[in-house]
């Protein structure tokens, strides 16, 4: 499953505070050490599921927690490992008026030794981080088993545990957050989260339910022994509003809208229009208030006339364009008319509602001569000229020349653990199987200009590889890695075993590492 499915010197933190008129209503001066405590030049985590932006500010969701940056990246705030935040993935971010939300889960075992992901709750922000408001992940008491919806009372099954129950996505209508949990469904709160409502849905035999219908369905993800129907449209993945009363949810089953804040509900999917989506398992939703458009990750579900593919409507879901075939999108952005969409084989951009798509070259940072070399990307973001791209092994931030689209600047940020001293180097993964990834090395130039060489040897130091050479290069303690491969310098994989590296500082200092190749 998809899960969806965000530093400062310590004086230009503390105007940052100032400028948001944080210490207005806040006696701050302990938190903002602990903040500065933690400040850094890169998030902490490599796999950077979800962006927001606010004016300069970016927030991430990652596997390692939220990260934020109130300077347009340059410097970063990470709160994962804070006793008020804790260790647990992030499965989905949101704001709405000052608040930022999040939601947490992790992966549990349970009987027979297979591990599932679970729900830990939600976490909220009202002032950028400083302190936290934790949530419990929702969950039903035994005898919840019935929801009073219109005219009728609808069976439903009490979702009393948080295995499978975890929160993919957060949207927001005025005075209300919504949250889209899978098993849990599509719940909503008007306070802030201290309580939680189940909101009825249509069942998969049903296009459109309304109060004043004679209902007799069970609201039930799935068949047992209360329901003996299980729904694919109330397991929910996805959901995006317009920001006022509109509000599409995407479920393994279609599209839901309502126009009434959450009360009626009509159905689209693949089945019931004659300019439909592609397919019906809905992995992400996103709203372009610059168009009115709304842009769904149609996946193909049970139906094999459906199709992976990108779907949007400019009529509210009356009618859907399908692009994109074959990808299998992860999430979208919008810069005005421009769209992202973020796939498995790149992030793809359109400046022609879809009619083209545009990859971007090489991501390569200049500064730091790294290159993002994965193709995998989660999540896109944009402020001003900045274009924010979130992958799988890192995020990256291009300052876009005027009027050009992939052209300008890129800047990769790539976390790993800072060095302890200037003498010291070490790699990572360790050990390292060159056709799952890429080995990095990490060393430190002591913050100057110098020529670097690093050369792979074998358990006989014999000569494998030359991974640079005579590379200008300036590198402080967080200084970005280089890469190795696994390759000799024919290009053939280096078998499995022991191997040592040497890395040259200028003509005095040079550093050894071992690596261990696994495959």
């Amino acid at each position: 499953m998809i899960i969806r499915t965000i530093v400062f010197s310590f004086f230009l933190f503390i105007n940052s505070l100032i400028a948001q008129s944080l210490l207005t209503n806040y006696k701050l001066a302990d938190e903002i050490k602990d903040f500065e405590k933690i400040s850094a030049k890169t998030p902490t985590s490599n796999s950077i599921i979800d962006i927001i932006t606010i004016g300069d500010t970016i927030w991430l969701g990652t596997s390692r927690g939220v990260s934020v940056s109130f300077d347009k990246g340059e410097n970063w705030i990470n709160f994962y490992g804070r006793p008020d935040f804790g260790t647990d993935n992030v499965s989905a971010i949101g704001y709405d008026n000052g608040v930022f939300w999040c939601a947490t889960a992790k992966s549990v075992e349970v009987p027979g030794g297979q591990r599932l992901p679970s729900g830990t709750g939600l976490k909220y922000t009202t002032n950028n981080g400083v302190t936290w408001q934790s949530i419990p992940q929702p969950i039903d008491n035994q005898n919840d088993d019935k929801v009073q919806y219109g005219i009728n009372q609808i069976r439903a099954l009490p979702v009393t545990v948080t295995i499978q129950n975890l929160t993919y996505d957060i949207a927001f209508t005025p005075g209300t957050i919504w949250i889209a949990s899978f098993a849990g469904g599509l719940r909503k709160s008007t306070n802030m989260g201290q309580s939680w409502q189940r909101v009825v849905l249509p069942p998969d035999r049903l296009n459109s339910i309304k109060p004043t219908d004679t209902l007799d369905f069970c609201l039930s993800p799935v068949a047992g022994s209360f329901c003996s129907e299980g729904n694919l449209n109330h397991r929910v993945f996805s959901i995006a509003t317009d920001g006022n009363s509109t509000i599409y949810v995407g479920t393994a089953n279609g599209i839901n809208k309502s126009t009434d804040g959450g009360i009626s509900w009509v159905k689209f999917n693949h089945q019931n229009q004659s300019e439909p989506i592609s397919g019906n398992f809905i992995t992400a939703l996103e709203y372009n208030p610059f168009n009115n458009s709304i842009w769904a990750s149609t996946w193909k579900a049970e139906d094999q006339n459906e199709f992976y593919a990108t779907s949007f409507s400019f009529n509210g879901g009356n009618s859907w364009i399908t692009t994109l075939l074959g990808e299998r999108p992860h999430n979208f952005a919008f810069k005005f008319e421009q769209v992202f969409v973020l796939t498995g084989n790149g992030a793809f951009r359109t400046t022609d509602l879809g009619r083209s798509w545009i990859l971007p070259n090489s991501i390569f940072d200049q500064k730091t001569k790294a290159v993002l070399r994965t193709n995998t990307f989660y999540s896109a973001g944009v402020i001003d000229d900045y274009v924010f791209l979130g992958s799988d092994d890192g995020l990256a931030r291009l300052k876009e020349s005027i009027g050009k689209i992939w052209e300008g600047d890129w800047k990769l940020y790539l976390a790993s653990k800072p060095l302890s001293s200037d003498n010291e180097t070490y790699c990572y993964p360790n050990p390292f199987s060159p056709r799952q990834d890429l080995l990095k090395i990490k060393y430190s130039t002591k913050g100057k200009s110098e020529r670097v060489t690093i050369r792979v040897f074998d358990f006989a130091f014999n000569p494998v590889r030359t991974i640079i050479q005579n590379a200008e290069r300036n590198n402080d303690l967080e200084g970005t890695p280089e890469f190795w491969d696994g390759k000799d310098e024919n290009g053939a994989y280096v078998p499995n075993g022991v191997y040592f590296y040497r890395v040259d500082v200028g003509d005095e200092n040079s550093y050894f590492g071992k690596i261990l190749v696994l495959q």
